[in-house]
């Protein structure tokens, strides 16, 4: 298989240190709950089983430079320690797959970091769809999949 893109979930190490500290990168409290929807957690890339897993909700951003683009938001961990998403050549296909929980949007941004391109996945394949993205858009240094619904940030989606 040819790797066109890479899955970047949030690491272990990351979420190690928000279940050691009970604080998010902000400084807010980590907020425990059980699971009233799927998520995903952001570091295995799976959805939470409802009413069985807890999870952890924290403020996050997945940005590098403090500037107009940068957007902190919530979203969930697990709170037990899981595997990082590893199959990082391919979309997590559990969220692939729920188009209905999952509604999709990709937002691909600049070098310096600005919003250049956003696109809703609809009925498209997301693992076709991301290569032809960055192929056709070569000011896009990277993008980032959302939750076209909810908008929070999902995983970032690196060129190889």
């Amino acid at each position: 298989m040819m790797k066109k893109f890479k899955i970047v979930p949030l690491s272990k190490d990351y979420a190690a240190k928000i279940r050691a500290t009970g604080k998010d990168e902000f400084g807010h409290s980590v907020i425990e709950q059980l699971a009233a929807g799927l998520g995903p957690c952001r570091v295995s890339l799976k959805p939470f089983e409802k009413g069985v897993d807890t999870r952890l909700l924290i403020s996050h951003t997945p940005f590098d430079i403090d500037n107009a683009y940068n957007q902190p938001g919530p979203v969930f961990i697990n709170k037990e320690e899981v595997e990082a998403y590893s199959d990082v050549y391919r979309f997590p296909p559990e969220i692939k797959a729920n188009k209905k929980s999952f509604p999709l949007s990709l937002v691909g941004y600049s070098k310096e970091q600005l919003m250049v391109f956003t696109r809703l996945v609809g009925d498209d394949d997301v693992d076709e769809l991301i290569p032809q993205i960055f192929e056709q858009h070569t000011e896009i240094e990277y993008l980032h999949a959302r939750n076209a619904q909810a908008c929070c940030y999902i995983c970032k989606i690196e060129r190889v």
